[in-house]
């Protein structure tokens, strides 16, 4: 899901800015009422940070989390959004590896920490608490900074940072992917399980994936995913065993609940499972003896460190991953965007 600010390409700084400032929470048939396009001053930069003109940025699921009131220690008003591509339009004086022009995205993912395993307590992700990127321009300090694909259009591009660095590395250092495994990816069309895609692909992985919708199914598959199967069916679990030859060994899942028992089912032997969301739900009644007797390994996952980072813009720039693009929407019109994204239609139905 993207939106175009439409922002200014001028070499003077405005005094002000015109964002998507979200005022409440509630409802998302309330956005427009939550989501206010306003003029706020434009942040002033460190000496270590430089100031983007963002041209395009990327809706995700935690901003519509936020926005509907259901996500922890949420501050108002703030101006949402983690994704985003733009232009630096100035520096502070200790950066010396961008210049004025340079086109660019950014890590959303700040202090991660020591540990590259997992996050520090002052983790935090741009645009809850910090002002994000649903705004003509936004500060970054120069570490969270990278030049963008240059395969990719900055609207492409802006669809990479927090959905693409998730998919990263649930699959490449949870699950170790490599080309001879066969992967299901639950839920296609969402913005990690699209990434864990068109990743998978890349490196000609055998790829199987669940909808609710055929036409996202009828999608992946145009995209080079195996087969799929439609998760409203009852038995869809029996139906992905067949249909996959019963060789599913490796799983990524945002779902939980019973969607993440019956993959515990599907998979192989010492087969593997990465967890990085839990849209329906707790997983109630979870099979101990499954677990155990299939040797299964199971993982979680949120986002990543600076590193792994680097790591997947290097992969995304060798293997030309071209993400997948959904609707554009003018900044003026953001309050739509939301509600598409609360009616699950995104991510393909409109994307060309």
């Amino acid at each position: 899901m993207i939106y175009d600010s439409q922002s200014s390409s001028d070499n003077n700084k405005p005094a002000n800015l015109k964002a998507a400032l979200l005022k409440q929470t509630g409802n998302a048939g309330d956005m427009k009422k939550n989501l206010v396009i306003e003029d706020i001053p434009v942040p002033e930069i460190t000496d270590n940070q430089v100031l983007i003109n963002i041209k395009f940025a990327s809706l995700n699921h935690r901003d519509l989390w936020i926005a509907k009131g259901a996500y922890s220690k949420i501050r108002l008003p703030v101006v949402l959004g983690s994704d985003g591509a733009g232009i630096i339009h100035s520096k502070g004086s200790k950066v010396t590896s961008f210049e004025i022009g340079d086109e660019v995205i950014m890590n959303p993912g700040f202090n991660w920490g020591d540990n590259e395993n997992y996050q520090s307590k002052d983790f935090k992700i741009l645009g809850m608490p910090d002002n994000g990127t649903l705004a003509e321009y936004v500060a970054v300090n120069k570490s969270y900074v990278y030049k963008k694909p240059v395969h990719l259009d900055l609207m492409q591009s802006s669809a990479i940072p927090l959905t693409g660095i998730t998919a990263y590395c649930a699959l490449f250092k949870k699950l170790k992917l490599s080309r001879n495994d066969t992967l299901l990816i639950t839920g296609i069309g969402g913005g990690v399980s699209t990434f864990a895609l068109v990743y998978a692909l890349s490196l000609g992985v055998t790829v199987f994936v669940t909808s609710s919708s055929d036409d996202k199914i009828q999608k992946a598959i145009s995209l080079g995913a195996k087969g799929g199967v439609n998760y409203t069916n009852e038995n869809w679990d029996k139906e992905m065993i067949e249909l996959s030859g019963n060789k599913i060994n490796t799983v990524i899942d945002g779902a939980g609940s019973d969607t993440f028992l019956k993959c515990i089912d599907i998979i192989n032997y010492g087969g593997r499972i990465v967890c990085y969301g839990a849209t329906n739900g707790n997983v109630i009644n979870f099979p101990m003896a499954r677990l155990f007797w299939k040797q299964l390994k199971i993982f979680g996952s949120t986002m990543g460190p600076p590193g792994d980072f680097s790591e997947m813009m290097k992969f995304i720039n060798d293997h030309k991953v071209i993400p997948v693009i959904d609707k554009v929407f003018k900044l003026e019109d953001i309050s739509k965007a939301f509600e598409r994204m609360n009616e699950t239609k995104a991510v393909w139905e409109d994307s060309n």
